[in-house]
């Protein structure tokens, strides 16, 4: 589904992501982990038409998306969760949901409301609550759900555990796994990194802006040198945080 090929992305004269290539086929989580300052959040906001690269191309099903705007790509079906969650704070729980599915007609629209309020027991309890209110855990729940109204054929998240208790993270994972086994095509970068192999079908290292290593999550599970060498620390602030 997703092909990036020999993508460098620059700020100013600094390169902070150099020549990476990584694939993801349709119903796979795939993983990108490494230490901080790897380029995994450059990687993600490139692909999601946040940043432009250098060189490189960024494809989807076959077609060269490099360089599109965000809001077409959304229309293409590639979703971004972004670090920091970046929600409206001001606005209520539903209003936000509301706020992701703008890129759908609007029969649609209460159909994926429904389907939400499903997945997401906790976010149907406080549907009219600001956003500015939740806890992080729920914020975080939130974030994923907005960009899961637009019906993505591709959902990217960007450090989805980060700050949250370590209740909080099962709860992440759990879902991940639970839109696996509904056949949704993730892409996430995780500071969690052994958490993350462990629901991964396949995952790429980053370091320093270059791709290191690349194998099935157990495989790379298996391999003590990469914590050790490329990704560093994998436990992360423990903290709930609120938005």
């Amino acid at each position: 589904m997703l092909d990036i090929d020999g993508l460098t992305v620059r700020y100013g004269s600094i390169s902070a992501v150099r020549g990476v290539s990584l694939s993801v086929s349709g119903g796979e989580v795939v993983g990108l982990i490494g230490p901080n300052g790897a380029g995994k959040t450059t990687l993600l906001n490139t692909v999601a038409g946040l940043l432009h690269p250098a060189s490189g191309h960024v494809r989807l099903d076959g077609t060269d998306i490099t360089g599109y705007a965000p809001d077409r790509l959304l229309r293409l079906g590639v979703a971004l969760v972004p670090e920091h969650r970046r929600l409206f704070t001001d606005l209520t729980v539903v209003e936000n949901l509301r706020v992701g599915a703008a890129t759908l007609p609007g029969r649609e629209r209460s159909v994926m409301l429904d389907e939400i309020a499903d997945l997401f027991e906790v976010l149907r309890q406080k549907w009219t609550t600001p956003a500015g209110y939740l806890s992080g855990g729920e914020a975080q729940q939130l974030a994923i759900a907005r960009a899961l109204m637009s019906r993505p054929r591709l959902l990217m998240m960007d450090e989805p555990s980060l700050g949250l208790a370590p209740v909080l993270v099962d709860v992440v994972f759990e879902l991940i796994d639970q839109l696996r086994a509904q056949g949704r095509t993730l892409l996430v970068v995780e500071q969690n990194a052994a958490r993350m192999l462990e629901v991964s079908d396949r995952a790429y290292v980053l370091r320093s802006g270059e791709m290191v290593a690349s194998g099935s999550g157990a495989e790379l599970a298996r391999r003590s040198d990469l914590f050790e060498t490329f990704v560093g620390s994998v436990v992360g602030d423990t903290e709930d945080a609120g938005p």
